[in-house]
């Protein structure tokens, strides 16, 4: 397997310069990770380690934009013990430690690696809530006190993920913890979205269910024909192109289906740019269709 990727990559779309941080790794259970595809077949492209789990990364990206600097997803945060963290496997301590000896989390460290520091984001972006994607969302400071992790942000996330994730059942709770929004809500800073909408110009919405009812990918559109999509849980690895490689922690696994064939169609005629969220290895590429299913063109 391939070397993981570096802390920081670094491209243009279109007018849009953009930074994928990957704030750390996670291993989780592969079999968990690719539902009903057999491990002889799933095995080939991600190895499994001797309890079954797969690396994957927590990419988040950066967008340098007009009206300010705009995060989409913010990884796991700091706020979690550490058996939470063996459990998911979760490493994402900054490299060397870091200037902010209070969070020392690796997205901190990748935004000032690209030239950036936490008061310089506008914009915050969930595409869902679930830990891995929104517990940077906030920090835990010396004094044991939950803030806003970007005191000069907004956040955005659909409205109809926010309501899900505060109604949990017995299979989402696990997943959901208030402590990564309650914190920006209290601050009068959160704004709640509905459906496929521009956010601020050429950074959109695009909803695409199935990993949870409400779940959004966004689209950033450079212009001249150059869009990039980061994809969130809809297709969180490369090895997930495949249409029916789906998740088992998806709660309605045929919706994602459909949304993935949608977006995927839409993306391999458009030659989308696609951001995996997930994968170790791969930050970015091009769907292609080979008549039978969906691979990689690197980017």
């Amino acid at each position: 397997m391939a070397a993981p990727t570096p802390l920081v990559q670094t491209r243009q779309v279109g007018r849009f310069r953009v930074h994928a941080v990957q704030a750390g790794g996670q291993k989780l259970d592969g079999g968990a990770m690719f539902g009903v595809v057999p491990k002889p077949l799933w095995q080939r492209r991600i190895p499994a380690d001797d309890r079954n789990r797969i690396p994957l990364g927590m990419r988040c990206l950066l967008v340098e934009h007009d009206e300010g600097l705009v995060l989409i997803d913010t990884g796991a945060g700091n706020k979690e013990d550490a058996k939470f963290m063996d459990i998911y496997g979760i490493e994402n301590a900054a490299p060397s430690g870091g200037a902010d000896q209070v969070r020392r989390t690796a997205l901190e460290a990748g935004i000032r690696a690209a030239g950036f520091a936490v008061e310089d984001v506008r914009l915050v972006i969930n595409t869902h809530l679930h830990f891995d994607h929104a517990g940077g969302n906030t920090y835990m400071d010396a004094a044991g006190a939950v803030l806003p992790s970007f005191p000069n942000a907004r956040y955005v996330v659909q409205r109809g993920e926010h309501a899900w994730a505060t109604n949990t059942n017995e299979r989402t709770a696990a997943s959901y913890f208030g402590r990564n929004w309650d914190p920006v809500i209290a601050a009068g800073r959160f704004d709640f979205i509905e459906g496929d909408r521009e956010i601020i110009p050429g950074i959109s919405s695009r909803l695409t269910p199935g990993h949870t009812p409400f779940h959004q990918s966004i689209l950033i559109d450079g212009g001249g024909a150059e869009v990039a999509c980061f994809l969130g849980d809809v297709c969180p690895t490369a090895a997930h192109l495949p249409l029916p490689w789906i998740m088992g922690y998806d709660v309605e696994p045929l919706v994602t289906l459909e949304s993935k064939r949608s977006l995927l169609a839409a993306a391999a005629a458009e030659r989308w740019l696609l951001i995996f969220e997930h994968d170790a290895v791969n930050a970015w590429g091009y769907a292609r269709h080979d008549g039978k299913a969906y691979g990689l063109d690197q980017a």
